[in-house]
């Protein structure tokens, strides 16, 4: 029985306050990394209020940056959404690039693109394992798939989680005819598990009136990425990259838009097709040419303000650049997805039952290292 006003916490490692309740969101769900704890109030089963407490790492990668230049500003960026480290790695290239008026060379755009999709393939499969985990389908499991997404990963950069492939002005990694072949081959599986769990997903009920974030709430936290648009708000980044201008028709979806967990699951189901489609398309129309456009020794911006973002997995990966001319920034502030669908809990989840809560959880992703930054 748990208490009307309890601690929770999501199961992973033991925890030292001994939570009222521990949510088990599946072994291979992002989650189930743990520290992230909280305190819920219910009345007759049902959620009255819940805070949300993050604070277990206390990375402080913005007040890291201001010590690294910025081409050392990479390797740290792509530390803390280790689901998809490859877009903090894009956010932080492409404000020194805009800033600096810095042309990208064709071919390494697109590879870029293609690396953007590929870790938004994983990503949203990460979060998905929970599908098969509370229907205790082993055949729907994502980990398999995962593991040879990753092994692609390796084969093309080098590095199985953390990419390290983006330089300022371009990429560190260019991909050969055998690396596409076995990638596409990959992606084809990732195609077809999205397939069937998207199939189950129809014949079921789970989640369909659970936790439903309106575009009000949308709006006031800030959401975006799968959240916003499984709500009918159509907010994509990539519909004005001009990365993606040749394979925009590919971003249109038919994912559900209720704003409910079940239009949520249901859309991280139809963005993977559609990635896949983009990654094939992109690789196929390839370009000769070089990786990095040339570059001065020492890069510094300009006094100021600067301002980029990229359409990561889970929404915005927003940077904010302070500069007072050197070689570092003087400060830098991160925006990220998980802050914002872990703030909007308390609008989304008062109302829910305690039985939904697992699944209400599982449908608004977050990674504890995007959000303790």
């Amino acid at each position: 029985m748990v208490p009307e006003d309890s601690t929770f916490a999501i199961r992973a490692i033991p925890h030292a306050h001994n939570p009222a309740m521990e949510i088990d969101l599946g072994p291979s769900h992002p989650g189930s990394a743990g520290m992230l704890t909280g305190t819920l109030s219910h009345r007759d089963g049902r959620i009255t209020a819940i805070d949300p407490s993050p604070g277990a790492l206390h990375r402080g990668a913005e007040l890291i940056f201001p010590a690294r230049d910025y081409r050392q500003a990479l390797s740290l960026a792509n530390r803390h959404d280790w689901q998809a480290p490859f877009f903090g790695e894009w956010a932080i290239a492409r404000l020194v690039e805009d800033a600096l008026g810095i042309e990208v060379p064709a071919r390494a755009v697109a590879i870029r693109v293609a690396l953007a999709e590929h870790a938004r393939i994983s990503s949203h499969l990460a979060y998905l394992s929970f599908l098969g985990f509370r229907w205790g389908r082993g055949d729907l499991a994502t980990d398999e798939v995962r593991a040879a997404l990753r092994a692609r990963l390796a084969e093309w950069t080098g590095n199985r989680v953390h990419p390290m492939a983006v330089r300022l002005g371009g990429v560190a990694a260019d991909i050969d005819p055998p690396t596409v072949e076995s990638l596409l081959a990959t992606l084809r599986e990732a195609t077809a598990l999205a397939g069937r769990l998207r199939a189950h997903l129809a014949a079921s009920d789970l989640g369909r009136g659970v936790a439903v974030v309106t575009p009000a709430v949308v709006d006031a936290y800030g959401l975006a990425g799968p959240v916003a648009r499984a709500s009918g708000v159509r907010t994509d980044l990539r519909l004005a990259d001009p990365g993606y201008a040749g394979v925009r028709d590919a971003l249109a979806t038919d994912g559900a838009m209720e704003g409910d967990a079940w239009s949520r699951f249901d859309h991280l189901l139809a963005e993977i097709p559609a990635s896949a489609l983009i990654i094939g398309r992109v690789l196929d129309g390839l370009s000769a040419g070089p990786l990095r456009a040339h570059l001065p020794k020492a890069i510094r911006l300009p006094e100021g303000d600067f301002v980029s973002a990229v359409e990561a997995p889970l929404g915005r990966a927003g940077v904010v650049v302070t500069s007072r001319g050197a070689t570092t920034p003087w400060r830098l502030r991160l925006r990220t997805a998980s802050a914002a669908n872990v703030a909007a809990w308390p609008a989304v989840l008062t109302g829910a039952t305690l039985e939904d809560l697992p699944l209400a959880l599982a449908s608004l992703p977050w990674v504890a290292g995007d959000l303790d930054k």
